[in-house]
């Protein structure tokens, strides 16, 4: 893998940089919080979270159908505002973008599946926007992973070619469409792990010492 000049990084979001943005262990803590039926709630999830994902839902409409199809002792707008507590954040792991941004001067694109309220949310909370240059996000651009198509917007907008891209995402599958493109790819698993794979592709960090990038610089 060495010799080959990576220009541009894809990035997962959820698994990647920051928590999932609404994952099963979050709507089982929804589903507790609000005294919800949680076998209700996520079969409903599950037959229209991808609509909602793709963009052809607003947050407002993905709840009618799952949480306010019925009366509720609470509002739509507490709802939302739990579920948008739940992002947090992977310090050590945007740092790392961050900082192979700056040195190896990378282009660095989000490709990820997320509905827009949530992604806008997390992008102005996590300033994801002052090291990420594009976001090729499913609700945006209304294909989404493992469609093939979204890889494909996000080459075309970066202007780069598949093999001078190097995409980090937690979810093996998506890793392996990515890598049917003909894009590099490395499954994030530690930061341990993606920070060796990033050094077989000739972007050199050095794992943990004192600190977390101890002689990046």
């Amino acid at each position: 893998m060495t010799g080959l000049s990576i220009t541009t990084l894809f990035l997962d979001i959820g698994g990647v940089l920051l928590s999932n943005g609404w994952d099963r262990p979050m709507r089982k803590r929804a589903a507790e919080t609000f005294n919800l039926d949680y076998e209700e709630m996520n079969e409903r999830h599950h037959l229209t979270f991808d609509t909602y994902e793709e963009g052809k839902l607003s947050l407002d409409e993905y709840l009618n159908r799952v949480v306010f199809h019925e009366k509720r002792t609470f509002s739509s707008n507490e709802f939302k505002q739990f579920m948008l507590q739940q992002s947090t954040a992977f310090p050590e792991m945007i740092e790392l973008i961050r900082k192979l941004k700056s040195r190896y001067r990378l282009k660095v694109v989000a490709v990820s599946n997320e509905g827009r309220e949530l992604t806008t949310h997390r992008v102005e909370k996590f300033k994801l926007g002052e090291f990420i240059d594009f976001f090729v996000v499913s609700s945006f651009v209304h294909f989404r992973k493992p469609d093939a198509d979204i890889f494909r917007i996000a080459l075309d907008i970066a202007q780069v070619s598949p093999m001078q891209v190097l995409y980090l995402e937690d979810r093996a599958m998506f890793v392996e469409v990515a890598q049917a493109q003909g894009i590099n790819a490395i499954r994030h698993s530690t930061f341990d792990k993606t920070v060796a794979a990033l050094n077989a592709y000739g972007l050199a960090l050095k794992s943990r010492d004192d600190g977390p990038f101890k002689g990046i610089e």
